[in-house]
C-alpha cells in the first residue's frame, strides 16, 4: 500500500468507531467501486429510495446503479421537469426506505455536518425515512466540530453557491461571509452527534476525494 493508502485505512478504521459510539454503523471502503458495492447491499429488494441533493451521490455514479437493478422504487428529482412533480419527490422523500446523502464535514470523532439553503435534506436526515445512508469521501473530515463547521461554511458553501448559480456574496468572491443573505445556501446548519434509533443511520467512508 502507498503511505496514502495506509493513512486513509487507519484513519476510515478510527472514524468508524467513533461513529459506532454514536449509534451509527459504519463501514470503511478505500474505493469507490467498493463504496458502491456496500451501498447497493444495505439496500433491501422492493425499496423505494431517493436522495438529497449530493455530487457524491452522483458522481459516484450511484442513481444509475439504483436503476440498473431493477427491484428499486427510485424516486428521482433530477429527471423531472415538472415543477409539482418534483415537489411530490420531495416529500415523498419523508416516507422513503431510504434515503442517500452526503456530508459537507465529518469530524475525527464522528459529528457529522450538514448545510442546507431549502432545509429539506437535512429534515431527512433527522426525520421520516426508514433509513438514512451517508456516503463521505475522506476529504470532507475535519479535526474537531468547528473545523468541521468551518468547512462545510468557507469550503463546500462557496462551491455550492457557484453550483446553483445563487445570489449570495460568497457566489461573488468565494469566501463566506456570514451572510443572511435571501438566497442564502446556509440556512439551515445540522449537526447529527447521535443516533436515536438504532439502525437508522449508516456512514459508508470513501478512501478518495468526492463532493465538495
Amino acid at each position: 500500500m502507498t503511505p496514502l493508502e495506509i493513512r486513509n485505512n487507519l484513519l476510515g478504521e478510527k472514524l468508524v468507531k467513533n461513529l459506532k459510539r454514536r449509534n451509527i454503523e459504519a463501514f470503511y471502503c478505500p474505493t469507490s467501486q467498493e463504496a458502491v458495492s456496500k451501498v447497493m447491499e444495505l439496500i433491501a429488494d422492493g425499496s423505494s429510495v431517493t436522495w438529497g441533493g449530493s455530487m457524491t451521490v452522483r458522481d459516484m455514479g450511484i442513481p444509475k446503479a439504483l436503476k440498473e437493478r431493477g427491484t428499486l422504487e427510485v424516486l428521482d428529482r433530477d429527471v423531472v421537469d415538472d415543477p409539482q412533480e418534483k415537489q411530490q419527490i420531495y416529500l415523498r422523500a419523508f416516507s422513503a426506505d431510504v434515503f442517500l446523502s452526503s456530508a459537507n464535514a465529518l469530524s475525527e470523532d464522528g459529528v457529522i455536518v450538514n448545510i442546507d439553503g431549502n432545509g429539506n435534506r437535512v429534515a431527512a436526515i433527522s426525520w421520516g425515512p426508514k433509513k438514512v445512508i451517508f456516503i463521505i469521501g475522506l476529504n470532507k473530515v475535519a479535526p474537531t466540530v468547528e473545523a468541521a463547521i468551518a468547512r462545510a461554511r468557507s469550503t463546500a458553501s462557496p462551491i455550492n453557491a457557484q453550483r446553483f448559480d445563487i445570489a449570495t456574496p460568497c457566489h461573488v468572491d468565494g469566501m463566506c461571509h456570514n451572510c443572511n443573505s435571501p438566497e442564502s445556501i446556509c440556512s439551515y446548519v445540522h449537526l447529527l452527534r447521535n443516533s436515536r434509533n438504532q439502525g437508522r443511520h449508516t456512514v459508508v467512508l470513501v478512501g478518495e476525494d468526492f463532493g465538495y
